[in-house]
């Protein structure tokens, strides 16, 4: 191997434990996020006030965004996309396996 190979490899490892990197950090993010969320859901199950509920409302739908967001680029990060048959690529074998963005919350009628 000569050295332009060695460099060009040593390049080309840099840069897969920088992805790999990167794609944890954004994993990270989207459980910090998910997390995020159920404690919010929790407190709005236990609210009574309704002024604190709509409070809580506002809050949740943020944090649902944050989710949102961040599963958005976990999905990039990684490329979201896995190899099909005949060099086409699909985006649904592994969109499927990351974490649903949580639903929005209403407060019921009065």
């Amino acid at each position: 191997m000569n050295r332009r190979e060695q460099t060009s490899r040593k390049i080309d490892e840099e840069i897969r434990r920088e992805k790999a990197a990167a794609l944890g950090r954004a994993g990270e993010r989207l459980e910090a996020a998910l997390a995020e969320v159920r404690a919010i859901a929790a407190r709005l199950d236990t609210a009574v006030d309704g002024g604190e509920r709509e409070r809580l409302l506002d809050v949740y739908e943020g944090a649902r965004l944050r989710v949102r967001d961040a599963r958005f680029a976990l999905l990039i990060q990684r490329g979201d996309r896995a190899e099909a048959p005949r060099g086409r690529r699909s985006a649904l074998p592994r969109a499927a396996s990351t974490p649903p963005v949580p639903p929005p919350v209403t407060l019921p009628p009065r």
